[in-house]
């Protein structure tokens, strides 16, 4: 038998306390950045943390929709917090590439923790739209008139909006404080169950107050962040896909197959090849035109081009050209070729 023991795995109640306490350290963090290696290896730990908690409670099935907050035991309430936790951490993060994935998911933690409190009705509060809701960031037709209809309800929801800000920061101011005078008591365990209930649904509450101006944040950096996402897909270069050219393998050109041979063999390195051939082969690679393509002027002799345009000329009946042309053929008629040529006469 192997000596010593295997050491003991975390409990539940200690996943909690040591990454809800990690998060407290990063808040009271006087360090001038977030992005400081020692806050964000607290960070990372306390996610660590709570993601084992989280994992824990979910095998436990600590938590039922079937069920009364009334039914839910005074030591298990604190586990409710979980979900609000977990948001609040990955907040956190501060790794800019992946601050759109790090925004969503802590949204995602905070949606989690609302909609377990309002099934166990903990506080009053409307669950926010989810961001994949349809003109969710339009204004509706009610509010979003240019009469002075649209803009007077556009106005009241605005101050609707703020006074229930300034509600829930009162409340919030509140409940911190009376969880500051409870706090030293329970966690010295002296209280009793009555008061740790009562501790730990204040808490909740506290949390409630926060996911919901956490997500209304998030929401608004969210269009940021995807509006910048968009501006750098549109400015970034188009990807060209350029095909390289397969390098020609070097080659002697000859008349004819009869000479290919006679240098093929003087040359054995090297392959041969007939003007026919290479120019069958290079009509394949679509580099040279084929035989059945009409000839165009730039290929013609100068002479040829001369002899065409005159040609052109006659069938056009050009008077001038008529003429001349007869008589060259009327002067070559007495003019026989060799002419006047004195030259080598005996």
């Amino acid at each position: 038998m192997a000596e010593g023991t295997a050491e003991t795995p975390p409990r539940l109640p200690e996943l909690l306390e040591s990454g809800w306490r990690l998060l407290d350290e990063v808040d009271a963090s006087t360090e001038p950045s977030s992005g400081v290696p020692a806050v964000q290896d607290k960070v990372r730990r306390g996610l660590d943390l709570l993601q084992q908690a989280a994992r824990g409670v979910a095998q436990l099935d600590l938590f039922s929709q079937n069920e009364d907050l009334e039914e839910i035991a005074s030591a298990d309430l604190k586990y409710l917090l979980l979900p609000a936790l977990l948001g609040a951490l990955t907040m956190k993060q501060v790794n800019l590439s992946k601050r759109l994935e790090h925004v969503q998911s802590a949204r995602a933690h905070f949606m989690d923790f609302l909609k377990l409190c309002k099934n166990y009705q903990i506080g009053k509060f409307h669950l926010p739209p989810t961001p994949e809701s349809p003109n969710e960031n339009e204004p509706t037709e009610s509010t979003s008139g240019a009469g002075p209809a649209g803009r007077q309800s556009s106005l009241v929801a605005m101050a609707s909006s703020r006074q229930a800000k300034i509600e829930r920061y009162k409340q919030k101011k509140e409940v911190e404080n009376r969880l500051a005078s409870m706090k030293a008591f329970v966690e010295s365990g002296q209280a009793e169950e009555e008061q740790i209930r009562e501790f730990y649904v204040l808490q909740i509450q506290k949390w409630i107050t926060t996911s919901l101006d956490e997500i209304e944040s998030i929401d608004q950096e969210m269009v940021i962040l995807r509006g910048r996402n968009a501006l750098k897909q549109a400015s970034a270069p188009p990807q060209t896909s350029q095909h390289p050219r397969t390098a020609m393998k070097p080659f002697i050109l000859t008349r004819d197959a009869m000479q290919a041979k006679v240098l093929g063999a003087g040359y054995p390195s090297l392959a041969t090849m007939t003007v026919n051939d290479w120019y069958e082969q290079r009509c394949k690679q679509g580099i040279m035109p084929d035989k059945g393509k009409p000839q165009t002027t730039t290929d013609l002799s100068e002479e040829e081009l001369q002899k065409e345009q005159q040609e052109k000329k006659v069938e056009e009946d050009d008077e001038e050209t008529l003429q001349k042309t007869r008589a060259w053929e009327d002067w070559k008629d007495t003019h026989p070729r060799g002419f006047g040529n004195r030259k080598n006469m005996g």
